[in-house]
């Protein structure tokens, strides 16, 4: 890290961040010269898994972040990336540090949910010279799992849905993990102001495809985190600020349906980051019972 650090500053202090799934991130304190400090966020990739796709994951990031600076979606700026871990114990890249916070809670969701749709449709207005890798679906029909206890007929019909192909698409700039985890809000204390978004983070994931796809990505962790009801709001209030969804409900729905499955997969894994900060009743159990609920609700709603 010292390789890419300004003339006369050291690493001084390190802390762990949580609420990732696939990568370890830390916030590294620098010393200045001066006397001061700033700080850095290293991301490196420990799970074997994502070690094997590191290279690529990482390659996208390092591209993007430089195509974001000054287009109007404040994130991270790339400092230094090693995605082979030729420098490094492990594949990482190291970025500028975004004032703000992930936030969780159920409190204040409704005021969360307007501000998360306006910077999605700002997301997907991007036209960067280069267009980014088509985007990657790998949940099937043959790989979904049907939670415990859940209502069969609804599961049934929802995975006939995805054995179909998938309906043409206008393509937009898709950053392919939009969710609260990560994004960033700055929350003033109790009074009438509103809490603003501060930035967006990981973009690892970064795609081309339709914008019914990260619509379907966050209302299905707005379900989990909060109730099926949040997840089918965001769609609304995606439309309210002005961006375009398929026309037809059949093909809504099979991008929602699609997204929401690929949950029953790592269902183990999705409430752990949340359960760490802070919302430790979301249990497995009930992380699936919700799951259930939003499909069965996606069905009933466009089905």
């Amino acid at each position: 890290m010292s390789r890419h650090l300004r003339a006369g500053e050291r690493i001084v202090g390190t802390e762990a961040l949580h609420g990732g799934i696939t990568a370890e991130m830390r916030r590294l304190t620098i010393g200045t010269g001066e006397g001061g400090t700033r700080d850095l966020v290293l991301r490196t990739f420990v799970d074997p898994f994502f070690v094997e796709h590191a290279e690529d994951l990482l390659k996208t990031e390092a591209g993007v972040l430089p195509l974001l600076a000054g287009a109007g979606v404040s994130a991270p700026g790339l400092v230094a990336a090693d995605p082979t871990a030729a420098h490094c114990e492990y594949p990482s890249l190291l970025m500028t540090h975004l004032t703000g916070r992930t936030v969780l809670d159920d409190e204040g969701v409704e005021a969360r949910v307007p501000l998360l749709a306006r910077q999605l449709v700002a997301i997907h207005a991007l036209r960067p010279a280069e267009r980014p890798r088509e985007y990657v679906a790998l949940t099937t029909a043959d790989t979904v799992v049907t939670p415990k206890d859940a209502d069969a007929a609804a599961w049934a019909a929802a995975i006939d849905v995805i054995r179909e192909p998938a309906p043409p698409y206008e393509g937009r700039f898709l950053h392919r993990d939009f969710q609260p985890g990560n994004v960033l809000f700055d929350v003033p204390l109790p009074g009438p102001a509103v809490p603003r978004i501060t930035g967006v983070v990981d973009w690892v994931q970064t795609s081309w495809g339709p914008a019914d796809l990260d619509v379907a990505h966050c209302s299905t962790n707005l379900a989990l985190l909060h109730g099926p009801a949040w997840g089918l709001r965001f769609a609304e209030a995606y439309e309210e600020a002005g961006g375009v969804l398929a026309a037809a409900a059949s093909e809504r729905l099979y991008w929602w349906v699609r997204d929401a499955l690929a949950f029953s997969e790592e269902v183990q894994s999705v409430g752990r980051p949340w359960r760490e900060a802070g919302r430790k009743e979301l249990t497995t159990r009930v992380v699936e019972e919700r799951l259930d609920a939003y499909v069965t609700a996606l069905m009933d709603a466009l089905g």
